[in-house]
């Protein structure tokens, strides 16, 4: 029931990923407005799907604590059925806030996790970097951040084959001494922990590919996150009028349109589709609110993926080797 085209979007793209993927799928929300929306789609009948009926929703504009006292909240209906071991994985598009607080709420943190974080991922010049936390946790302390890190950096070991991720807090500077007082006492504590820790990282190096894990709060990094997003559409917008301006420009866009269909897939958030919320004991994918049927259908899919390939488990294991003592020691391998 979440996202800026619910639940219709949400449904479309579920259909497509149940009918590509052999996926067995919950719907969870409104019974009779999911199933105004399945009966558009014939082949509804072939696909494994069922309706979880929750009768209310969080709206966008309402606090995430909403989903504290509304039992029967799609997101936190959706939450516990994956608690109680009906469905593998969640995955929403709506408020992200409540699906953080529903997923914390209903699977429980992995050991010696304080906070869970949304890990974002950020294409770079030579593969991916992960933005952690992307919007789970507005307002964070130092200790916090050195959470993060070492959820980012698991993260990276397990599911983008890194040995040893390189490890940076976001700054407006690379210098020490640079940051507010948060970046600067999360710098010191992260500096000595076994992380492979290279520093501070500006934000003008984010996509330079220097740096495997960019820590910061998770206002920061939703403000990062959605600034990329919209810069990415105003730079496809600008080339659009360019290319409209003369002949020369539109013989010249038609030789390098395959380069700018690649250019823009590698930035576009609907190929990602989603990200997960890292620290909690089941898997929790949350889409974008402006997600479309496709992005939907890739978020799903990759929430069937992090749970097929056992990505708590993976967490798990990998958050044992990236504990708070120890010497920092910079270096990146990939498996």
């Amino acid at each position: 029931m979440g996202g800026d085209d619910a639940p219709r979007a949400v449904v479309q793209g579920a259909i497509a990923a149940a009918r590509e993927d052999g996926l067995a799928l919950t719907l969870v929300g409104v019974r009779a407005q999911l199933e105004d929306e399945l009966a558009r789609f014939p082949e509804v009948d072939s696909l494994s799907l069922r309706i979880l009926d929750a009768s209310d929703a969080i709206g966008m504009d309402e606090p995430a604590l909403a989903v504290r006292r509304r039992r029967d909240a799609s997101v936190r209906v959706a939450a516990e059925s994956v608690a109680a071991g009906e469905d593998a994985a969640l995955f929403s598009a709506g408020h992200s806030g409540a699906a953080v607080m529903a997923a914390h709420g209903a699977f429980g943190l992995l050991e010696g996790i304080e906070r869970p974080a949304i890990a974002a991922t950020l294409p770079t010049r030579d593969g991916a970097a992960v933005l952690i936390d992307a919007g789970a946790s507005v307002s964070c302390r130092p200790q916090h951040l050195v959470v993060f890190a070492r959820l980012g950096a698991a993260y990276a070991s397990a599911m983008l084959g890194i040995d040893r991720p390189r490890v940076g807090v976001l700054s407006n500077g690379e210098e020490a001494g640079k940051g507010t007082a948060l970046v600067r006492e999360a710098y010191n504590r992260i500096a000595e922990s076994s992380l492979a820790f290279v520093g501070n990282v500006d934000a003008s190096e984010l996509f330079s590919g220097s740096v495997d894990v960019i820590v910061c709060d998770g206002f920061t990094g939703n403000v990062v996150l959605k600034t990329s997003e919209g810069l990415v559409e105003a730079i496809d917008a600008l080339m659009a009028d360019e290319m409209a301006r003369s002949v020369t420009a539109q013989v010249g866009s038609v030789l390098t349109r395959g380069a700018l269909r690649r250019f823009r897939t590698r930035l576009d958030y609907s190929e990602y589709g989603g990200a997960p919320l890292l620290g909690v004991r089941h898997v929790c994918v949350i889409g974008h609110g402006r997600s479309s049927p496709r992005a939907i259908a890739t978020g799903v899919r990759l929430a069937a993926r992090f749970a097929r390939e056992g990505l708590v488990a993976r967490m798990e294991d990998s958050l044992q080797g990236t504990g708070s003592s120890g010497a920092g020691a910079t270096g990146r391998t990939r498996r």
